[in-house]
């Protein structure tokens, strides 16, 4: 504990969120700024009766001008206490490893370390520093995932727009080894390879894997099309569940070449349609042709990037369920998502049930669909859930 340290002086009324946990303050909450604290610096952020509220990371350029390290006043923020975190965070997901050599390690707020995202593929560590606080701990991170892993190479990514409006530059490139060339995996079985240098996010879809493990349980003897596939994940998971044709579409000639390698490592003899498209006008095509389909899985990029974009989002997720509902065959199933964190469980659900009615069919939810474990969410920071599904089956 620093009683010296900074300190972010709350405007009256202002603290609800954080007595309720929320771990963000938002510019607009912040009376004063006492001292002069630098981007990630830990302050103590006081209520405006002086009390003590939480230790949180500075960010003088953020909208979220906060991120709250500890509620515990008795808490050091420091390098043993980032390790620790670290180290937690890892042991944690130690139980999963069986299932697959692709993981999520550190999961931001939820694991206590703010802006902070590490993935694991085999024996290479991916890691995205995306706020002021993790950016000032940053080979302490690094250190103790090494440690805590086992790990000699990592490789960062800090190269979403998050890390933007936190006032840091975009970086990336390697900081344990050299530059990786794309690494094989293994997930329930299935073969795929991550480009950990030029793939989106991390280079994989890690959040995806129960819900590929549930198409494979449910592809058996169907017709399959896979939009925004991707590198093919739920492509070869429903080939190795017995799928009797799999279509799949993406607008990346460079995912598809990856994902047709995918799947020659898998073993496949006969190969899936890969189609270069844009998926809207691709379904479009599909209708004018008559197709029909048993099993289609839409897994559409972030539509809603921030609030503003709600309601082209909303607009954009309808088109493409009410034309996968045309085109899904009687006892067909929907698996749908949006990664969207703007767009929240309940308004997705209502407008994929939009879709339902214009499209004139009935349809049955089976089941509600969410990240793997490796990604929890802090009961306190509803925001980090920020993918959800549906899986519906056509009558």
């Amino acid at each position: 504990m620093n009683r010296d340290a900074p300190t972010l002086h709350l405007k009256p009324k202002k603290d609800g969120s954080l007595h309720r946990r929320h771990p963000w303050v938002y510019a607009g909450a912040v009376e004063r700024v006492g001292g002069r604290p630098a981007a990630g610096d830990t302050v103590r952020v006081l209520g405006a009766d002086g009390g003590f509220l939480a230790h949180a990371a500075f960010s003088p350029s953020s909208a979220i001008r906060a991120r709250v390290w500890t509620f515990d006043e008795a808490e050091t923020v420091d390098a043993a206490f980032v390790a620790a975190r670290v180290h937690a965070a890892v042991a944690r997901r130690a139980p999963l490893m069986p299932a697959s050599d692709a993981l999520r390690l550190v999961f931001g707020e939820a694991d206590g370390l703010p802006g902070c995202v590490v993935d694991r593929y085999g024996d290479q560590l991916v890691v995205q520093f995306l706020s002021t606080g993790v950016e000032r701990w940053r080979d302490t991170i690094v250190d103790a995932l090494v440690a805590a892993t086992g790990c000699a190479a990592v490789y960062e990514r800090s190269d979403a727009s998050a890390r933007e409006r936190e006032g840091l530059a975009l970086r990336s490139g390697p900081i344990r080894g050299d530059v990786p060339a794309p690494v094989p995996i293994v997930e329930h079985g299935v073969r795929y390879r991550v480009d950990v240098v030029a793939g989106h996010k991390t280079g994989f879809y890690i959040d995806q894997r129960d819900s590929r493990a549930l198409v494979r349980e449910h592809a058996a003897g169907r017709r399959v099309l896979n939009c925004f596939c991707y590198t093919g994940g739920f492509t070869l998971a429903a080939r190795h569940g017995g799928a009797t044709e799999a279509t799949s579409i993406d607008a990346s000639g460079e995912a598809l070449a990856m994902a047709a390698a995918n799947e020659r490592d898998n073993g496949f003899e006969a190969p899936s349609t890969w189609l270069q498209a844009n998926v809207f006008d691709a379904l479009k095509t599909l209708l004018a042709e008559g197709r029909q389909f048993d099993l289609i899985v839409l897994d559409p990029p972030k539509f809603a990037p921030s609030a503003q974009h709600v309601d082209a989002a909303a607009r954009a997720y309808k088109e493409i369920n009410l034309k996968a509902l045309r085109l899904l065959a009687p006892g067909g199933l929907l698996f749908t998502f949006s990664c969207s964190g703007a767009i929240d469980a309940d308004l997705f659900r209502r407008i994929v049930a939009g879709a339902v009615v214009d499209a004139r069919v009935d349809a049955q939810l089976l089941r509600h669909l969410a990240a793997g474990i490796d990604h929890p969410m802090a009961m306190t920071h509803p925001e980090g859930e920020y993918l959800k599904g549906l899986m519906l089956r056509r009558m």
